[in-house]
Order: C-alpha cells, then structure tokens, then sequence
C-alpha cells in the first residue's frame, strides 16, 4: 500500500510559483516511478498578491489548514508593493513560531559540478543549525517620541534557556550522526548577557555530549574563517540573527543563494515542518524562466529526508550534481543559459535514469 503524503505549497511572491513547480515536477516523478510513494498536494495561494486583496497574508484559518499537512514547501516571500514586516513577518516568521519549527537547518555542501569561489579548492560539507524562533528575532521593543529629535526605539533579544538548550541539543545530537564536531557562533566579548548565556548552555549542554568536539567562536573570527578554512566545520549553531547572516555568507561557497537549501523543523514532529530556499522573491525575475530552481528542488530532499524516505533525498542530490558535472545545464547565476524549466527537466531525467540503472547516491548531510 502506498504511503501518502500530504504537502502543502506556498509558492509566495516572486519566482517563488515557478521554482516551486520544479520541485513539485520532481515530486510528481518519485511518484511516478515509485509506486510505495504518493504525494497529496495542495497550492495555497498566500502572500503579496493575497495581502493585496484581502488585508492579510494569509486567511484566519491557515495554522489550522497546515497543522493537517505533514510538510509545507514555500518558495520564497516579498514584493516591493508591501513592507516585508508584513510579508516575512506575518507569514513565514508567524508560521516558524506558531508551528514550533524551532530548528532552521541549512546545509552548506559544494556539490561536484560546483566551481569552487576560493583562491584554493576546499571541501565544504558543514550544517548550520539556527535558532529560529527567538534570539533577535523575538520581535519585542518599542519606539517613543516617534518623529522628533527625541526619538528613542529599542529592540530586545530574547533568550530562554528552554530554547537555548534544546537548539544545543539538537545540533550535538546531529554532530553525533556526522563527523562529530559543534561549533558554536558568539558575540559574548561585546553581548555580556545573552550571549554570555548562550556560551553558559553550549557549555553546560557539551558535558552530555563527551564524544563530541566543540569550539566557540567570535561571529566576526567565524565570517573571515568560513572563506579562509570551511574544511574545519561540521555542525555550526548559532542564533537567530548571526545564523541568518553566516548562512547567506556561506552559500558563497556552494555557489550561491540558488543552489542553498533550508529547512525549518520541528523535530518532534508535533506540527509539520517548512522546507524552502535561502534566496528571496527576486520580484525583477518573475516571469522570466530564469531563476535557478535548485535550492527550491534540494529543499524538497530535505523534506523527503523529513519523511524517513532518505533514498530518494539522495537520489534527488545525486540528479543535481549530476547534471552540474556535465556542465551544459547552467542558469544564468551559474555564468550559463539555461531557463528555470530546462533545469527542472534535465534533473528529473536524471532522477529517472538514476531510478533505472539502480544507482544508490551518498547522504545529503
């Protein structure tokens, strides 16, 4: 009997419709192929243009909809005709904290096929495991005497040690499954109390976890030893705000914002989790056919890495950097011609020449 899963797409604004149906050929395919597999799929048509046309980003009744999903696969969220406080806040951070997907996961891994940024080749395989729900990003603070040389706005972290430990414990629990190395990003010389905290939990959680190496590291140190040294890294947490900037910096090295990945988990699987690329909207491309659709179809192995169903995640992966050996199907970012649906087309064939000679592709992580 076949295992159904239900998704739910957000394509969003931008090129998120036509790099979501890419990953959404590719999912079509699995399923073609792989008769064990189905996929429920449903388009929920959130974001700028529904703003536009009903005051909010998404109806009511959404958290309810998507806590009936197993996933959610967004393409990507923003438009210049609404603030992006509206936009990404109501919609993708509201969905993050009201679907406890404390866990945003995003691996940084140059595939072969990827010309290597650097000076000299390196090896890049590392996870970044950010705190996704509070930190900076919390959302509180306030602003008084607005408009007048007195103005004043201030805006507060938080961080609780219920949320600090477990985004610990999940990136050492992931270490243990990799090479078996943490590092953890700071600020804690110029932050002398939340970061100083969040140094006091990566330490007191490390006890629990003797087999795993760790090291901290200042986030301005981390930015120069990412481009200098990515070899050394495995498992990288930090919070909201410095994961979210590393991370975009690290995309450099497998290639750019097209080729990266995310995933945002709630790994006790209490509420579904939302698997999307790193890059934005790019609103100046919509329409065009040229957006690089990879990041979106990579986030869609993840889900299905989510599911239990690893073998296709690694297959999926191999298609990719299958294609990009060969070097003839490049998108515009990737210095080639190719359009957004040419890519689609050449992974799934290779997914089907994949499923037809038996070939087994190595772990996402």
């Amino acid at each position: 009997m076949a295992k159904t899963y239900r998704i739910t797409v957000i394509p969003g604004d931008g090129i998120g419709q036509e790099v979501t149906e890419q990953a959404i050929k590719v999912l079509r395919t699995i399923s073609k192929l792989d008769r064990k597999i189905n996929f429920d799929i449903m388009i929920a048509s959130w974001g700028t243009e529904y703003y536009l046309e009903h005051g909010v980003v998404m109806p009511p009744d959404a958290i309810e909809i998507l806590k009936g999903t197993d996933a959610i696969l967004l393409g990507a969220v923003g438009d210049r005709r609404v603030p992006d406080n509206i936009t990404v806040g109501n919609l993708v951070l509201t969905l993050r904290r009201s679907l406890d997907q404390y866990v945003n996961l995003r691996p940084v891994r140059r595939l072969p096929g990827v010309p290597c940024p650097l000076k000299e080749e390196k090896d890049v395989d590392m996870v970044f495991v950010r705190e996704n729900i509070e930190g900076e990003y919390a959302n509180v603070g306030g602003s008084v005497h607005c408009g007048s040389n007195h103005q004043v706005v201030m805006q507060t972290n938080v961080f609780t040690r219920w949320e600090t430990e477990r985004i610990m414990r999940y990136a050492f629990s992931l270490a243990r499954k990799r090479r078996k190395k943490v590092t953890s990003v700071t600020k804690s010389n110029a932050l002398k109390h939340s970061m100083v905290f969040w140094d006091d939990v990566f330490d007191q959680v490390a006890k629990d976890f003797p087999d795993v190496e760790t090291n901290i590291v200042y986030a301005d140190a981390m930015a120069v030893h990412l481009i200098k040294s990515p070899e050394i890294f495995d498992v990288i947490v930090a919070s909201n705000l410095l994961g979210d900037i590393l991370t975009d910096l690290a995309s450099v090295l497998q290639g750019g914002l097209g080729l990266s990945p995310s995933a945002n988990i709630n790994p006790e699987r209490l509420f579904p989790s939302m698997f999307e690329p790193v890059h934005g909207s790019a609103p100046e491309l919509k329409g065009k056919n040229i957006a690089n659709p990879i990041a979106t179809i990579w986030a869609a192995a993840l889900m299905l890495d989510h599911f239990g169903e690893s073998l296709w995640c690694q297959r999926i992966i191999d298609a990719i950097s299958g294609i990009l050996v060969k070097g003839k199907m490049r998108t515009k970012d990737l210095g080639g011609t190719s359009t957004t649906v040419d890519i689609g087309q050449a992974i799934t064939e290779e997914i089907e020449r994949l499923w037809e000679i038996g070939l087994h592709a190595w772990n996402v992580y």
